[in-house]
């Protein structure tokens, strides 16, 4: 895998948009989100449909065509620096076709950030747009409040130099497989990563790649199914190494050990647990794009240069 281009870090007084590609956001949960940016000196602007939801379809925040017209037109904005997801949910995968890359494309590299479902658009921005994204904690979310995930995103908004080394939850994290790995970081939501292939934004592998992986709500015999769907699919074949972030509401740890184990432990690279990104309190917020060096044993990852430029 290549690394891919770093967009700008964000300066005090940036305009950022805050759009919801997928599920709706409560309004006091973007108001408290929006306070949070305000108080870093950002200027955010809202779109439209963000506290939309479609009329038969209440999962959804608006129209699909109406999320990618708010997604587009945000990132095509000269003014805009940033492109902040509101949320994760569901909705990504009946969007992203409707986006123009090539308009997206001339607009220039801007930050974007967002996780959970909005893993599809980071495996379009990449793929489309090579483009550096970034895993983390959405504007419109209770645990942006979370001041370990408060910081680190902001952190790696404004100073991304002073967050270069990602150190795990855990101390000196778990290996499931010790070792050291180096590979350009890429991943997301599991189930989002397994639904998503074969389609047309999709990573076609993730070889030379260190994947970065987590999720929330699925059994552990649902998360076999998607890990064995990877695998039989060929698209782990290769794979540097692996880091696992948090399995909120996803059964007790030891069973997921044992599911990890079994499906991961035989690929022959460093694997680490409770890396502490996704949906867990306090996530960091993890570039996609960027090539590092993760060390499974002393549960980090470091970056060789900054997420952003």
């Amino acid at each position: 895998m290549n690394p891919l281009v770093r967009p700008p870090r964000l300066a005090p007084g940036a305009r950022v948009a805050v759009v919801a590609p997928s599920g709706p956001v409560p309004e006091e949960r973007l108001q408290a989100g929006l306070d949070i940016l305000r108080g870093w000196d950002l200027d955010p602007v809202v779109a439209p449909h963000v506290l939309a939801r479609h009329g038969r379809l209440d999962y959804l925040a608006g129209a699909d065509e109406e999320r990618a017209a708010d997604l587009q037109s945000a990132w095509c904005d000269p003014s805009v620096a940033a492109v902040l997801c509101a949320r994760g949910g569901y909705g990504a995968q009946r969007m992203v076709d409707l986006l123009d890359w090539a308009a997206m494309r001339a607009a220039g590299p801007k930050v974007f950030t967002g996780f959970s479902d909005v893993t599809v658009l980071h495996q379009a921005f990449a793929t489309r747009l090579g483009l550096v994204t970034l895993y983390g904690p959405a504007a419109g979310v209770d645990f942006l409040k979370n001041a370990r995930a408060q910081e680190h995103l902001r952190a790696t908004l404004f100073d991304p130099e002073s967050v270069r080394t990602l150190t795990a939850v855990s101390p000196g994290g778990t290996a499931l497989v010790p070792g050291r790995a180096r590979g350009v970081t890429l991943g997301g939501c599991l189930s989002l990563l397994a639904s998503d292939l074969g389609t047309p934004h999709a990573h076609p592998g993730a070889r030379g790649g260190l994947l970065l992986v987590e999720d929330i709500g699925e059994s552990p015999y649902r998360l076999d199914r998607y890990l064995t769907q990877l695998l039989r699919t060929g698209w782990l074949d290769g794979v540097a190494g692996i880091a696992l972030g948090s399995w909120e509401a996803c059964g007790p740890r030891e069973g997921l050990r044992a599911v990890f184990a079994d499906r991961l432990g035989g690929l022959g690279v460093p694997v680490v647990e409770e890396f502490g990104f996704g949906h867990g309190q306090g996530a960091l917020t993890m570039p996609l794009g960027v090539p590092g060096e993760l060390d499974a044993g002393a549960g980090t990852l470091t970056l060789d240069e900054p997420a952003l430029s």
